[in-house]
């Protein structure tokens, strides 16, 4: 599943290999801002990360929702960790763009701060953080919505 990352800067220590992959056609989302948000977040933290984005539509969204977690429809974002460490942060999100703009119209912002959420959701499930159950999942949407006010 890993799609490889494109490196993004050049020092050897504290360097992150980012890569944005837009693969929907319905919306035009620059990759810059969000690289930028996966930087300060990885700084916050004094992490690096090997991380992969993908912008996808609902029918890729709801087709690895079924494969992988055996449930029907498009969902916000889908996560793969490939061996995150405290240091370093490796793995895939996969984030559908139509269901921020839906999401957004629901809760009363932008799709764009939808796709900042989800970016921060997905980081925090590399980062070990879990939405399984109800006590872990009040953890994680804590941590967040801190994250979400600090970055916004």
């Amino acid at each position: 599943m890993a799609t490889g990352v494109t490196p993004i800067g050049s020092e050897r220590t504290r360097s992150a290999q980012i890569a944005i992959r837009n693969g929907q056609r319905q919306w035009r989302i620059p990759a810059g801002p969000m690289r930028q948000l996966v930087r300060e977040l990885l700084a916050e933290q004094g992490q690096t990360a090997e991380v992969a984005i993908h912008w996808i539509g609902p029918r890729r969204s709801a087709e690895m929702n079924r494969q992988f977690l055996q449930h029907e429809g498009p969902t916000d974002i889908i996560t793969f960790d490939y061996g995150s460490t405290p240091e370093c942060l490796r793995g895939e999100l996969f984030i559908c763009v139509s269901e921020a703009v839906r999401q957004a119209r629901e809760f009363g912002t932008t799709w764009k701060q939808e796709l900042r959420r989800y970016v921060i959701h997905g980081l925090l499930h590399l980062r070990g953080y879990d939405d399984r159950d109800a006590r872990t999942r009040q953890r994680m949407k804590r941590e967040e919505n801190r994250l979400v006010r600090r970055f916004a």
